[in-house]
């Protein structure tokens, strides 16, 4: 009967896939779709709720009656997918961003992708922080050039390892990557400081805002009149602007260089007008009324004065952001917790390895504007109950 079994798993699915989905499952990490969300949202990257907002959607409509195209690009960019619309959201963004020029992609995703595989060159190098996300590691594996890893926001670390690397090959052009706020543990780099090696070693600072984006603007996080000598930005639309796309942020020649050679960029169909209206209604929206912002701000500060007051910083890695982690060892352990939040009707998710190190397994709690102060109490006086007893 086994034999039977094994035989029509090779002639349906290929052995070794097979294999690598039953490790994930004995490893206790696989991953399904959820079909069930509870009632209190702290999992989704819909920080100020814009996701929700019915005014934004009914400004892109407006937009669309500017295009004749209004489905489609219909073809890339490079071919017949450049259209005024589009055009007009990327002037938009330079303006909201402070930046020379940007240029948009169909997800952050594929922005990180196309930049890092396109100025990796063979004879380029690229110092990552060990904590960037998988869009960035992918990026790097795609390029031709070497990419180094250093400490988490150490920027001593980063330092000597690129003066070692200079040593080596003093004519090479150095890259060093790092986010904003980290996606996982939700704290961010000394950025000034980060830039200030830069400048000394003449590398060249590329910023994932990802996260940060619209609630930490790069310019505050930075020197006045920094924001000129960072390299490239990545901002993405799909998490705190509440629509979707993302754009590369920098100067002219940069955006030259990725219509070229941006891989991801040429060869694939333009964003669509409704991608580009929504984008434009969304920033527009954030400008008009920063109250969203206030709240969130201030549902931060609840949650972790809350948590200090149940007395579980011990548990968080230590974060001023949205995004807030309750490190809980092992997937099992750590599944289990989140399966109590959330017959408690609170969707908070489980962040299990590989995702995260082995041994960093966490609940990762992401605030919103729209939570209240009652949701928050209750949702970290419910996580004390379990850790009780865990």
């Amino acid at each position: 009967m086994e034999e039977k079994k094994q035989k029509k798993i090779n002639g349906s699915f290929p052995l070794q896939l097979h294999h690598k989905l039953a490790e994930r499952k004995k490893n206790k990490n696989l991953r399904t779709l959820p079909d069930y969300f509870p009632k209190y949202d702290f999992s989704s990257n819909d920080y100020l709720g814009f996701a929700k907002v019915k005014s934004i959607t009914e400004k892109a409509h407006d937009l669309l009656k500017e295009e004749s195209n209004i489905n489609s690009a219909t073809s890339s960019r490079l071919i017949r997918g450049n259209y005024s619309l589009l055009e007009k959201t990327e002037r938009e963004l330079a303006a909201f961003y402070q930046s020379e020029t940007a240029l948009i992609f169909n997800s952050g995703y594929l922005a990180n992708l196309g930049l890092l595989s396109s100025i990796l060159t063979k004879d380029a190098i690229v110092f990552y922080d060990e904590l960037a996300h998988a869009s960035i590691r992918d990026g790097l594996q795609l390029g031709y050039g070497r990419s180094y890893k250093f400490q988490h926001n150490q920027v001593a670390d980063l330092a000597k390892k690129i003066k070692l690397q200079q040593s080596k090959h003093p004519n090479t052009a150095i890259y060093v990557i790092t986010e904003a706020i980290f996606s996982m543990d939700g704290d961010g780099p000394n950025l000034n400081e980060i830039l200030q090696v830069c400048k000394n070693t003449n590398c060249y600072l590329i910023v994932d805002e990802a996260h940060s984006n619209p609630i930490f603007k790069l310019k505050d996080l930075l020197s006045e009149h920094a924001l000129n000598d960072v390299f490239a930005r990545i901002v993405t639309f799909g998490k705190g602007i509440g629509v979707h796309g993302a754009a590369i942020l920098g100067s002219e020649k940069l955006k030259a260089y990725l219509v070229n050679f941006s891989r991801s960029f040429i060869y694939t169909t333009a964003a669509a007008p409704h991608m580009a209206a929504s984008i434009i209604a969304a920033h527009r929206h954030f400008e008009a009324d920063k109250n969203q912002l206030s709240f969130l701000k201030e549902n931060i500060s609840q949650f972790r004065s809350v948590m200090h007051q149940l007395n579980l910083q011990h548990y968080f890695i230590e974060s001023y952001s949205q995004i807030q982690s309750c490190v809980i060892k092992g997937n099992e352990k750590v599944s289990q917790a989140a399966a109590f939040l959330q017959e408690k009707e609170f969707d908070v998710r489980a962040i299990k390895s590989p995702t995260v190190p082995q041994g960093k397994e966490r609940l990762r709690f992401c605030i919103h504007s729209f939570n209240n102060p009652s949701e928050i109490e209750a949702v970290l006086k419910n996580l004390a109950v379990y850790l009780t007893d865990y």
